[in-house]
């Protein structure tokens, strides 16, 4: 058996792990992991590790899919063979080399060639056990020869400026044509060629590791003297090993992989527009926002977008409320309201994601924990008991927890955010005047939502809400299922609750819970967050926490003697403070308010010899960080940035690099209160809630747009018929949900127009980008197989539309 977990790399940087999953060779990991990509990279790849006694932890596998085709596994679920890992598959980075060929005169007037090799820098090499000092061979090989040359090794860095050129002969003049003195006559250049191994010089005894090679035929000289280009760097080609595929065992994975390219906001100005004024159309079925609902495969693929977009613009809470009182009124029975997975509910389950987060950790992370901590067993099927339990005990423990968490939740409507309490009030507005009658369903029209959508999937998979780092345990899993049913069921406020149950223990065990209080509790929770104007939006004088988590920090040299030297801190930022402590739960050693940050930027690299660095500038000196990868880099800056943005003081330049020894690195200057040199990046909105960028959403609502162009024209077509033909509904068309036909058309028409436009933008853009782009530039090195596919699809566009 083996303790086995996984981590996600881009290219070999580790961007996430995985729990450990103990003595299995089957493990189940059901970890979901979502980042933004900061950087360009060549494949995703994910490890296998198996963690022995000592923790020391040997590579079982991996699974590299190539950026390219990351499109053909797009969310699909797909099982991966594992890889054998080895030096010689282990490869990134590329290097930027210069081949000339000159032809030399000797003293006896005769010609032979000679070949300059030169070799500029590298980018991108891996770090192999903590370090990487590079160097170079060049080699020049052919049929009868083979002649070597090495680079300088460049200490502690992965980006080695090398610049170095090395000579070789290549054809030998013919008075050397003795045989004594050479095998061969003169060789014919196009059998040579150049081969540029990179190394990392290793100071262990095992020898150098190899980071990757590269292989160009002299042939490329055959029409210019010089050529110049960018290169992958590949993976050793190992012709003699053969690796039985199939020993290692697979990885199911399930990779969701977007590209968007998005213009600057003027661009999405129509389309913008139509989607905000939404909530105003007579009637709502007629919108630009209700029709990318009833184009859509799945109604959450539009709900995404498109809540993240009205929330950002302020436009949501009058959105849902249109399309809620449309469906109600759609509605025939009251015990079905919201009950279908609609436009309506879809919205507004991502509308408590987005806005609801903070509330569900405040409400219900403290007791989680605790269930996750003290590992009871609260098991009350009798079937499923283990030896020695008891039955009473395991009840009573369950009844405990359910208290507990009813108690939290219903004591929390002063905390429901208000966006979510609006939307609450015109479902329950909408309910109670659709069906006069039925006194219950203004309640039942909002659990349906916070109990049965938002608190009990919350219960049951606490991570998937962030509210544990991992999945629970099975025992503790069993436990928050029990507790999620039961919760469900008392916000619920259905009439006969034992009666609801499918298994007559839970039937038992709600016995406990059959109390007029708890019915009472559950209509003062309902009542308080979904009463209009019940409060002002609280002013927040906890502070929220918004992340947390250990990295590296340069000491600041405050005391006149210090070290400056990089320590590993617990660092806390919340709406409040920046802070760092030693480890967890200490006291802070330094404490920065928000107020106090002037700007968060990235820094140079060359400043430390160090990856991931970024600075937070305050008034009298920077505190220069060390995230533990690229992706944690980019959400440390975009909140410490988000925070701080609407501070009186903030920076408009700064200096890229760090002041060391009495000067600025980036521009020389000596005093290190010198104005920055270089403007800073453009800020992010200043909601703390939500990271959310208006353009990036409605990009993402035009590609859905025109990924279902042929539903659009086929519901123009049903509006056509609709209004000239009155008839029975034509099977074809009677899937949408067309209430005014003239209106949906004209509203259709504008639609289909804005995407066509933006359309012709990006096909114009991607004719540009196809003119300028060369292949073998810094961009696009040789070797880069997504570009060349590009370059083939666009040369296929380019001859179609000749």
């Amino acid at each position: 058996m083996r303790d086995c977990y996984c981590t996600v790399n881009l290219d070999q940087e580790e961007v996430f792990r995985t729990k450990i999953v103990e003595k299995s060779l089957c493990p189940f990991y059901g970890e979901d992991f979502y980042c933004e990509i900061p950087r360009s990279f060549r494949h995703l790849s994910f490890y296998i590790f198996d963690r022995d006694v000592f923790r020391r932890d040997s590579i079982i596998g991996k699974v590299a899919i190539q950026k390219e085709d990351l499109q053909r596994y797009h969310n699909r679920d797909t099982w991966f063979q594992l890889q054998h890992v080895d030096a010689d598959s282990e490869v990134q980075g590329k290097v930027h080399l210069e081949l000339r060929l000159s032809e030399v005169i000797t003293d006896t007037g005769v010609v032979c060639h000679k070949l300059a090799a030169r070799i500029f820098e590298c980018q991108g090499l891996p770090i192999v056990n903590g370090q990487c000092d590079p160097y170079a061979t060049v080699t020049l090989a052919g049929p009868f020869r083979s002649e070597a040359k090495k680079t300088k090794v460049k200490k502690k860095t992965n980006n080695p400026q090398f610049d170095e050129v090395f000579y070789f002969e290549v054809t030998r003049p013919c008075s050397y044509s003795k045989k004594s003195h050479f095998d061969f006559e003169e060789e014919d250049v196009d059998k040579l060629e150049i081969r540029v191994d990179l190394w990392n010089a290793s100071n262990l005894k095992f020898g150098d590791e190899f980071l990757g090679e590269l292989r160009i035929p002299l042939h490329v000289l055959r029409y210019a003297s010089s050529y110049e280009a960018w290169y992958f760097l590949q993976p050793r080609d190992n012709g003699s090993k053969s690796v039985k595929p199939d020993d290692l065992g697979s990885l199911r994975l399930n990779v969701v992989y977007t590209e968007d390219h998005v213009f600057s906001s003027e661009y999405y100005s129509p389309l913008r527009d139509l989607l905000l004024k939404s909530a105003d159309v007579e009637p709502v079925s007629a919108s630009a926002a209700h029709i990318l609902g009833e184009v859509c495969r799945d109604k959450q693929e539009a709900a995404i977008p498109l809540v993240r977009l009205l929330l950002h613009y302020g436009r949501v809470v009058p959105f849902i409320s249109a399309i809620a009182s449309a469906e109600v009124k759609r509605t025939q029975d009251p015990n079905t309201i919201f009950r279908g997975n609609s436009l309506t509910s879809k919205c507004i389950d991502e509308t408590m994601k987005l806005a609801g987060m903070h509330y569900l950790h405040v409400t219900l992370k403290p007791t989680i924990e605790e269930i996750c901590q003290s590992h009871k067993s609260c098991e009350i099927d009798p079937v499923k008991l283990k030896d020695g339990e008891n039955l009473e005990n395991n009840m009573e423990s369950l009844r405990q927890y359910v208290d507990r968490i009813f108690s939290v939740i219903t004591k929390s409507g002063v905390s429901c955010p208000t966006v979510m309490c609006d939307i609450f009030f015109s479902l329950r507005e909408a309910a109670a005047k659709r069906f006069q009658d039925d006194l219950d369903v203004r309640y039942t029209a909002v659990s349906s939502f916070i109990f049965l959508r938002f608190f009990a999937p919350a219960i049951l998979s606490p991570n998937l809400f962030q509210l544990t780092p991992h999945h629970t345990d099975p025992q503790t899993s069993r436990t928050l299922t029990l507790i999620s049913k039961t919760i469900q069921t008392l916000g619920s406020l259905s009439k006969s609750k034992s009666a609801s149950f499918k298994e007559s223990y839970m039937a038992t065990f709600y016995e406990f819970f059959n109390e007029q209080k708890y019915a009472d509790a559950v209509k003062n929770f309902l009542d308080l967050i979904s009463s209009s104007g019940r409060r002002d939006p609280k002013s927040i004088e906890q502070p929220i926490l918004l992340k947390e988590g250990f990295m590296i920090k340069r000491a600041q040299g405050r005391k006149r003697f210090g070290m400056k030297n990089f320590k590993k801190r617990w660092f806390r930022l919340t709406n409040h403070e920046f802070t760092y402590q030693k480890s967890k739960g200490d006291q802070p050693l330094c404490n920065i308010p928000i107020e106090n940050i002037l700007a968060v930027e990235r820094l140079e690299e060359e400043s430390f010899r160090m990856k991931n660095m970024f600075q937070v500038i305050q008034p009298e000196r920077a505190l220069y960080i060390q995230a533990n990868n690229c992706v944690e880099a980019k959400d440390w800056i975009d909140i410490l940035t988000k925070v701080s943005q609407c501070n009186q003081k903030r920076l408009t330049v700064f200096h890229p690099s760090a002041y060391l020894n009495g000067h600025w690195l980036c521009c020389r200057a000596s005093s290190d209160t010198a104005i920055g040199c270089t403007p800073c990046t453009g800020g992010l909105p200043a909601n703390i809630q939500l990271d959310i960028d208006g353009d990036r959403e409605t990009e993402r609502i035009y590609s859905l747009f025109n990924l279902y162009m042929g539903k659009l024209e086929k519901m123009q077509e049903a509006c056509g018929s609709k209004s000239v033909y009155d008839g029975p509904e034509q099977e074809e068309y009677s899937t949408f949900i067309i209430d005014d036909p003239q209106e949906t058309y004209k509203t259709l028409k504008q639609v289909i127009a804005g995407v066509g436009t933006l359309e012709q933008e990006h096909a114009q853009y991607r004719r540009n980008k196809f003119k300028k782009t060369r292949y073998g530039s810094q961009e696009h090195p040789i070797g880069d197989k997504s570009f060349q596919n590009y370059i083939r699809q666009q040369s296929e566009i380019s001859t179609h539309s000749i």
